[in-house]
């Protein structure tokens, strides 16, 4: 739908990354440029912001700081998790969102998020083509997991990959200098896909990472991981383990969920963690005497913009300016992705991917690429991954620290 004028609407959703606001930047300072947009504005926690008419005036954002946001980690206008109903079952929240819509003249819809994010961009854009409504809703992809599928990756996650690398070397150097024995398990995030774990690879990679990696891909056997401890010990003193959070036995049950009964979040997905302290207390029984730490990286590797990649804030940023201008072109119901043409050196074209292909679908790590009982990865990994941590790009410093988006948050009044 070509030539619409109005509003223009972003929101957030899922979990925050470091570059989640960088696309926020390329959306709109694009937006703002672009004649047929008559507003910017920013949902606040995402759809709920929509349902509850609250919202953001982007125009009264200085351009400075909008730029800032490039550098600016987590989510600015605030996230959400909030899981759409089928319309068929329950259209209350599309006809509420519908009439919304219409009472602000919203006609382009971004939604920044995962998964569950391409589910409501989706689902709201079908809803929109049914009941007759002329907006044009793009989907702008974010997730430290990796795991949106047809696309090659996805923002967030060289930054998330860049920090989990950097900080398993240092903790290498850290785990390793004294001369008792010990047993370091560090838990990383991810679900269903290892792809975050998989970033240790990059520092065992250099000699400087984990011992063990375990992925949620393959099946964890208990008996092997501790006979496969006990002999790195035995060899080396030292044994450093890189273990993703959703890691599951044989019967399909999550290594936490063995010993206890797991709560869900809003949108029914078991909540993690424990998964480090429930293997520390299993080479606790092993290897008596032995020292043993359980750390989890937790909500630190999501948002350290410290060690953003240069690649993944540029990428971010091209995402959500090429959204807007997708949809100024009469383009939606689709999401920006990228493909990759080559690694090496590292090149890649950004192409427009169905909703429908993207929304609730995993892409997992290819098995082909996971070595058996935990030794890690192969150089297919390394060759796929590298390209994505390079640079550096980063908020400058004031007084030694960062100089992050400040915006004013000023509220659209309510009609």
């Amino acid at each position: 739908m070509k030539n619409l004028k109005g509003v223009a609407l972003l929101g957030q959703s899922g979990g925050p990354t470091s570059v989640i606001n960088a696309s926020a930047a390329g959306v709109f300072l694009e937006a703002l440029n672009q004649e047929n947009i008559t507003g910017v504005y920013g949902a606040v926690h995402g759809v709920k912001g929509i349902l509850n008419e609250e919202f953001y005036d982007i125009k009264k954002e200085d351009i400075e700081e909008l730029k800032r946001l490039k550098n600016t980690p987590s989510s600015a206008i605030g996230s959400v998790r909030y899981k759409l109903k089928n319309p068929k079952q329950d259209p209350s929240d599309y006809q509420r969102i519908l009439e919304v819509f219409k009472k602000y003249n919203i006609r382009y819809f971004f939604y920044n998020g995962g998964n569950d994010s391409m589910d409501t961009c989706n689902k709201l854009s079908k809803f929109f083509k049914k009941s007759g409504y002329e907006c044009n809703v793009m989907g702008v992809p974010k997730t430290i997991d990796n795991d949106l599928s047809v696309t090659d990756h996805c923002p967030g996650y060289g930054s998330a990959a860049k920090y989990v690398a950097t900080t398993f070397m240092e903790l290498f150097h850290d785990a390793t200098v004294y001369d008792t024995p010990m047993v370091t398990i560090v838990e990383v995030m991810g679900r269903n896909a290892g792809w975050l774990t998989a970033a240790a690879m990059l520092a065992k990679h250099k000699n400087q990472g984990p011992d063990l990696i375990y992925l949620p891909e393959v099946a964890f056997n208990t008996e092997q991981f501790r006979r496969d401890v006990k002999e790195i010990v035995k060899k080396k003193g030292k044994c450093i383990v890189a273990v993703s959070e959703g890691i599951k036995n044989d019967e399909g049950k999550y290594i936490p969920e063995v010993f206890k009964e797991l709560s869900t979040d809003s949108f029914g997905h078991a909540q993690l963690g424990g998964t480090a302290q429930v293997l520390v207390d299993i080479v606790d029984h092993a290897l008596p005497g032995v020292k043993t730490r359980a750390i989890e990286f937790s909500l630190i590797q999501r948002s350290a913009a410290h060690l953003a990649s240069k690649v993944d804030v540029k990428e971010a940023f091209e995402a959500g300016r090429r959204a807007v201008k997708a949809a100024v072109s009469g383009t939606t119901d689709k999401m920006i992705g990228f493909q990759r043409i080559s690694s090496n050196p590292y090149k890649i074209k950004y192409v427009k991917i169905p909703l429908s292909k993207v929304a609730n679908t995993e892409k997992k790590v290819p098995l082909e690429w996971i070595l058996p009982n935990g030794k890690g990865l192969t150089i297919d990994y390394i060759n796929y991954a590298l390209p994505l941590i390079q640079g550096d790009d980063k908020a400058a410093l004031v007084d030694g620290l960062p100089r992050f988006a400040q915006l004013n948050k000023i509220r659209v009044p309510k009609k």
